[in-house]
């Protein structure tokens, strides 16, 4: 599995949807992280995701200390608005986890405190805008992963 998606405490399902379908187009793995801001029944989520959603390779955790438990030995790398080197400098390898955080807020201040050194942003070219959508941030990252790993 050459790359990991998780999404910490998604808010909309339809952004939750469209990035499970890309983790099935790229051939990464989905982790949700609890809360949700919506059901995993939803029905938005499902018809963002089409019919691919029962296809995806999904993990849940209940919160994100399970993920850290979990995934302890992993290489995690957190992409934020509030990072200082750029997406393009990720150091791609099989089985990286790339952390987003939920639609309004971000990854919590704590998680980023934590993890400076591997606090990653999408340039931006625009004093106007703040970020870009979570699904279009996901597939920027995850298209350069998947180009530098040449897979």
């Amino acid at each position: 599995m050459p790359l990991n998606i998780v999404l910490v405490c998604p808010e909309i399902p339809n952004n939750t949807g469209n990035i499970g379908r890309l983790s099935l187009a790229t051939g990464a793995h989905l982790h949700l992280i609890k809360p949700f801001g919506f059901e995993i029944s939803d029905s938005r989520l499902k018809r963002a995701g089409l019919d691919y959603w029962k296809h995806i390779e999904l993990t849940i955790y209940e919160s994100i200390e399970e993920f850290y438990k979990i995934n302890k030995d992993k290489n995690i790398v957190l992409l934020s608005s509030h990072g200082d080197k750029s997406v393009w400098d990720i150091p791609f390898e099989d089985d990286i986890m790339l952390l987003f955080g939920k639609e309004s807020s971000g990854l919590p201040a704590e998680i980023l405190k934590k993890h400076p050194d591997n606090l990653y942003k999408i340039p931006l070219h625009s004093d106007h805008i703040r970020s870009i959508n979570i699904a279009n941030a996901v597939s920027v990252t995850v298209y350069e992963g998947l180009r530098q790993l040449s897979l």
